[in-house]
């Protein structure tokens, strides 16, 4: 159970104080549940957990894991930062009305449209990847008589344990530029120079859903002593940005970073190098995503179907799948799932959940224990606010689902259902 997860007397599922009955009843279903008291615990303890005595903190959210509107609203009132990587979270940002100062813009591959864009709409970091994006974005700025502050994502090569899929600093990533090759130094040298581009720090990230701590401490030193090697160079560095990509609970077998001990023991290496080596970094960033929405996110589902194969397996077929949970096929990730309206049965049928969609691979959960399920029951699969309704797509031209968020016994739209209009809104007939 997690944040204001409950079961209530009749055995049904609560999130937020409202049955997951009355959910459905009130939504429908598919349907994406935010539990809003969850994102606000999770960010004090990410906040607090990242602190010091020394350095500037801050703690900006990774959008692209779950971004609406209203997202970025709470992201606000939270106090945090905003990552944002295109030009359509930019424009929902600005939509929000979000002080576009505090946003960071990411990407390996950002068009001139996008960073046009960020620079009309005052993005205040631009997260520079590589040489020419470097020099593209230098000709805009002349071109518009505009400065930025820019920090360059390098690549320690620290090679964290998490799917190939989602790695980023191993010496072929896409993402970056290496730290022990000659030329990055020469590429921040030049930024430095730049009467345009206002050269902050550098960045890393080193990739996602990662349960070892020991990566993400290695990266602070990692970082620090490269930052030490260009301060004898005599380039300044402010700020030390380190990502994020820790990782959480999905399914059995997970074992999540404790993100207090962690985070602080990040900070604590930064402090102590910082301090021996007279550094001078001023801010030290991280940029959460997944832990801090993916287990506020429920998916509800209707059990439409039962099938038991020939060879005994059991399936229970719901009325969404691939369409707005891809990751299982994607990179095999594992979910945990229930009857939400059975919660005091035991779960004893060993089951796989498959989804609607024409794909042997549409599956959601492989053989796990569920509770018994008849037609029209409620499956419950946890850990899905993070990379789902991003995610979501109209493969097989599925509708996407609403997303709703809960609190204190209300609900209140995020995303509207959507419709069989909204698929041909764009065709041209």
């Amino acid at each position: 159970m997690f944040g204001s997860q409950r079961v209530n007397e009749d055995g049904v599922l609560e999130i937020g104080g409202i049955s997951i009955v009355q959910l459905k009843e009130k939504y429908g279903t598919p349907l994406y549940i935010m539990d809003k008291q969850y994102i606000v615990d999770q960010s004090k303890l990410i906040k607090n957990s990242f602190k010091s005595d020394f350095l500037n903190t801050e703690v900006a959210f990774a959008s692209k894991s779950f971004l609406t509107v209203g997202m970025c609203k709470i992201v606000e009132e939270l106090g945090l930062f905003l990552d944002v990587v295109s030009g359509g979270e930019i424009f929902t940002a600005v939509t929000a009305k979000f002080p576009m100062e505090k946003a960071h813009f990411h990407g390996n591959s950002k068009s001139i449209e996008e960073l046009k864009m960020a620079l009309k709409y005052g993005v205040g970091t631009i997260i520079v990847d590589n040489h020419l994006e470097f020099q593209t974005l230098e000709k805009l700025c002349l071109e518009a008589n505009k400065k930025v502050d820019v920090i360059l994502r390098v690549n320690p090569g620290i090679n964290a344990h998490t799917h190939k899929y989602i790695q980023t600093t191993l010496f072929d990533s896409k993402f970056g530029v290496s730290i022990y090759m000659p030329e990055t130094k020469e590429l921040i040298k030049k930024m430095n120079s730049s009467k345009v581009i206002n050269f902050k720090g550098i960045h890393a990230h080193i990739g996602s859903q990662i349960f070892d701590s020991v990566s993400f401490l290695k990266e602070a030193e990692v970082m620090a002593n490269y930052i030490k090697e260009l301060v004898e160079d005599n380039i300044p560095v402010d700020t030390l940005n380190l990502g994020g990509g820790f990782g959480i609970f999905y399914a059995e077998g997970d074992n999540p970073v404790d993100l207090k001990e962690c985070l602080s023991s990040m900070v604590n290496i930064v402090e102590n190098l910082n301090k021996d080596h007279n550094l001078g970094i001023k801010t030290l960033q991280i940029e959460p995503g997944r832990s801090l929405v993916a287990n506020a996110g429920t998916t509800l589902y209707t059990v439409q179907g039962l099938k038991t194969t020939s060879t005994g397996k059991n399936y229970y077929f719901i009325d969404g799948g691939m369409t707005d949970n891809i990751r299982p096929a994607l990179y095999q990730a594992k979910y945990t799932g229930v009857i939400g309206n059975k919660m005091l049965e035991d779960k004893n049928n060993l089951v796989t959940v498959a989804g609607k969609c024409c794909e042997s691979g549409d599956l959601i959960i492989k053989d796990d224990k569920i509770q018994d399920a008849q037609l029209g029951d409620l499956l419950c699969v946890f850990g899905t606010g993070a990379y789902n309704y991003s995610m979501s797509n109209n493969y097989n031209r599925i509708p996407k689902p609403a997303v709703v968020i809960v609190e204190d016994g209300k609900s209140n739209l995020m995303v509207k259902r959507e419709t069989y209009e909204d698929l041909i809104r764009n065709d041209v007939y």
